[in-house]
């Protein structure tokens, strides 16, 4: 879109700037909230981003991959405009908790509305003040508590524009999602702003490979884009497993849960990936691959209930190229990056 006269939150961005603007939210009580958001604009017009993180207040990854993309020196040659949204549910981080204080989930909630309840309100801000003005938006996730995931960007595979993209961010695995109502992807794709949702890691913990691919992805994307120069760039891009169909397998019984298959590991339909054992006898049931696939989440607390989801199978039935692009995804993220500022970050042990 045009951004000749481009404004957020009531405040004018000139070009050639890099502005933090706290827009208004509703009050925590009587305690005043903003929503803190940065908006760089490059010199030369281009499309408008926006990269969001925290829709869920539990999911933490995403704001440690913004910092770290936003002290980019290569950002200086942006064309066009990135709104970066660290923490898009101020309210969850408080607590620690996925949802708002109304016990709403916001990525339920869009478009939200001004008469509606505080997650609603918060919907409407964020969507009309941000989402709105965008071409395009890069949405960063984790998995919900106790569980993690691999590395993977979400989309609608059979759009030719945000499938380019997706390939270009380079995570291990692209996975087809259709699209559920009232959540960001959803309502902005009606509107015309099509959505990269990057899952990765697990709630309420940093996980340094998926920061790393989440860091270069956002710049992978915006390259792609037209948006950032591709000098530095390898020529040669190696295509993720890309995956139409996935399905959590669910406990059985209820038990203690010991996983013999890890994330990223690669499955053949029937293969036992797991044991429920009862803690006072000796019984013991097995948990199967329902298909051949890759794992792309799995649970992490050794405690299951009869119907808890337990592994996340994303169908795939080439295993040894599976296995071949899982290794090269991992071993690509931990060579030195081309920008030295990523270089001399400390590591997240």
């Amino acid at each position: 879109m045009p951004n000749e006269k481009f404004i957020v939150g009531g405040q004018e961005i000139p070009r050639g700037s890099n502005i933090v603007i706290n827009i208004d939210l509703p009050k925590l009580y009587n305690t005043p909230t903003e929503l803190p958001i940065r908006v760089i604009r490059g010199k030369r017009n281009g499309p408008v981003v926006f990269i969001s993180a925290a829709i869920h207040g539990d999911e933490l990854n995403g704001i440690e991959i913004i910092r770290r993309f936003k002290k980019l020196d290569i950002l200086q040659k942006l064309k066009g405009t990135v709104i970066l949204v660290p923490i898009v549910n101020v309210y969850g981080i408080m607590t620690l908790s996925r949802y708002l204080p109304d016990r709403r989930d916001l990525n339920r909630s869009f478009p939200g509305s001004t008469k509606g309840s505080l997650t609603s309100r918060v919907a409407k801000i964020f969507f009309d003040e941000i989402v709105k003005k965008c071409d395009l938006g890069i949405d960063l996730h984790t998995a919900s508590i106790h569980k993690s995931n691999l590395p993977q960007v979400r989309t609608n595979i059979e759009n030719e524009y945000t499938f380019k993209l997706a390939k270009a961010f380079q995570a291990p695995v692209i996975l087809h999602s259709e699209l559920r109502d009232g959540s960001l992807r959803a309502v902005a794709q009606e509107n015309g702003v099509p959505i990269l949702l990057y899952e990765a890691g697990e709630a309420l913990r940093f996980d340094e490979t998926s920061i790393r691919i989440g860091v270069k992805g956002l710049v992978n994307v915006l390259r792609e884009n037209g948006m950032l120069p591709k000098k530095g760039m390898k020529k040669s891009m190696k295509i993720p497993i890309i995956s139409k169909t996935s399905q959590w397998v669910r406990s059985s019984e209820s038990g203690i849960l010991r996983t013999i298959k890890a994330l990223g590991d690669t499955v053949k339909k029937d293969e036992t990936i797991a044991y429920i054992n009862n803690p006072l006898d000796d019984e013991s049931f097995e948990i199967k691959a329902v298909f051949d696939g890759v794992i792309i989440g799995k649970s992490e607390i050794p405690l299951v209930q009869e119907g808890d989801a337990v592994f996340h199978i994303a169908k795939f039935r080439n295993l040894e190229a599976a296995e071949d692009k899982i290794e090269y995804f991992n071993e690509e993220v931990q060579e030195l990056s081309e920008f030295i500022e990523l270089n001399e970050e400390d590591t997240i042990e």
